[in-house]
């Protein structure tokens, strides 16, 4: 059976060990991160309903909110067909940016230039 009609979860993690995850709002509907995930990511956020990622510039396996307190209530996921992204849809408790903006996603590309969003 391959991936695209297995009910297993067989996700197809990179060279490197992990698998791209988005996230977006469950009531906006808006993209709020994109991140990546671990095994152990992956394992805990299916485990405990709150988003856990891989941050590869720290090393180290990441729980969203741990020092802003903005974690993300997992209340539904999907994995994309052929197994190699997947998509939290959360209830953020904050921003989900480290820059205080809700999305990482704040800025429209202008050309060469960088706009943020209103």
């Amino acid at each position: 059976m391959d991936c695209e009609t297995t009910t297993e979860l067989t996700p197809k993690f990179d060279a490197n060990g992990l698998v791209t995850a988005v996230v977006t709002d469950r009531h906006s509907g808006g993209i709020l991160m994109l991140a990546h995930m671990n095994r152990e990511a992956l394992d805990l956020t299916i485990e405990t309903k709150v988003a856990h990622f891989w941050s590869r510039s720290r090393q180290s396996l990441w729980k969203k909110g741990e020092t802003s307190g903005n974690a993300m209530r997992v209340v539904e996921m999907r994995i994309d067909c052929d197994q190699d992204a997947i998509w939290l849809i959360a209830d953020p408790a904050g921003p989900a940016c480290h820059t205080g903006e809700t999305s990482c996603f704040y800025r429209r590309i202008e050309g060469e230039r960088l706009l943020k969003i209103d």
